[in-house]
């Protein structure tokens, strides 16, 4: 099997691996390292790397879209709440138990509905990494969210956290598991047994909530037509 990938450099100290969900293969390298000692680590990992292609929660982008009519479903927080197109005039979205939207806006739903999920991403999961920060004893440098293309989240070189905005409709105990991972990270950069079993400590629940994004993560990508 030829490894094709693509090598990102920066400050980092270790070299780390990651199988993105589209099955492209993303190196992460420190700056003194050379090319030739990248592709021998990369190698001395193929079976590893095989291994995590073949994972059930890889999966190509969907292309399935939802369509912007009045009785189309919209998950939020891990469930799905209705949505209704009315003629009175809404400036953006509102939501009280099903989501409401002028018929006038219909053009510009998707970034109504992404700037509306952005906000409550930011409400909602910002409080848990100061909860997880917290119970970790260590510190972040900012929270973002953000449109991340492959992944749900990143903890980078410079302590940032950042999120996919889509992981706010994902049920609570999901976006515990999503912040508490990238917190971890700060104590231990690899998935070591010492990485599984501070998260376990964090989140017992942590099994569930990956067996739930392996089985329903595809929903999470869903956009309006």
């Amino acid at each position: 099997m030829i490894i094709e990938y693509q090598v990102k450099y920066s400050n980092r100290k270790t070299l780390n691996i990651s199988v993105e969900r589209d099955r492209s293969i993303i190196v992460r390298a420190p700056h003194h390292l050379t090319a030739e000692k990248v592709d021998e680590i990369v190698q001395s990992k193929r079976q590893w790397i095989k291994d995590k292609l073949s994972h059930v929660q890889k999966y190509p982008v969907v292309t399935e879209r939802k369509e912007f009519v009045s009785g189309e479903t919209l998950m939020y927080l891990g469930k799905n709440y209705q949505l209704m197109v009315v003629d009175e005039a809404i400036e953006g979205v509102e939501f009280d138990q099903r989501f409401k939207i002028s018929k006038s806006n219909q053009p510009k739903a998707n970034d109504l509905f992404k700037k509306w999920y952005l906000k409550q991403a930011l409400l909602k999961i910002e409080p848990l990494a100061t909860k997880y920060a917290r119970n970790l004893g260590v510190q972040y440098n900012q929270f973002k969210t953000s449109e991340m293309k492959y992944r749900w989240g990143s903890c980078t070189p410079a302590n940032n956290i950042i999120f996919n905005w889509r992981i706010i409709k994902a049920p609570v105990y999901v976006l515990e598991y999503l912040v508490a991972h990238e917190l971890v990270h700060l104590m231990e950069n690899n998935h070591t047994p010492r990485f599984w079993n501070i998260l376990s400590i964090q989140v017992p629940a942590y099994e569930k909530a990956k067996n739930w994004l392996k089985k329903n993560g595809q929903l999470l990508e869903v956009d309006f037509s």
